[in-house]
């Protein structure tokens, strides 16, 4: 059974960090480029940064540079997303996706964690 599982959310201050994760099972998931997304109250999904199967491309909408990075583990089969800075803005449920093709539809998609930033 294919399965993605992001863990990591909560409440933090503005300014703070969090570390999201996202883990798989159920396919091989060195061969799967991972994305994050995240969907605000009222937004549509938006892009929030990329990582391609082995690691050596990354990319990252304009308003988290320098302040996210993604990595990968593929021993651990998970996805890393590191969020310093954090601003009300970034509020939002995060989601990852896998997909097997450059620019291609995402294949799967996890259920989301919830991260807010308040103070």
């Amino acid at each position: 059974q294919v399965q993605l599982v992001e863990s990591g959310g909560g409440l933090v201050q503005p300014g703070g960090s969090l570390r999201l994760s996202c883990a798989a099972s159920g396919f091989t998931f060195s061969n799967y480029g991972i994305g994050w997304y995240r969907q605000a109250p009222g937004k549509e999904r938006e892009f929030v940064a990329y990582i391609t199967s082995v690691g050596d491309i990354r990319n990252y909408t304009p308003s988290v540079k320098g302040r996210f990075t993604i990595s990968r583990d593929n021993a651990k089969n998970t996805v890393y997303l590191q969020m310093n800075s954090l601003k009300p803005d970034d509020t939002a449920v995060y989601y990852c996706g896998a997909r097997l093709t450059w620019g291609a539809a995402y294949d799967y998609w996890g259920q989301g964690t919830q991260v807010t930033v308040s103070s």
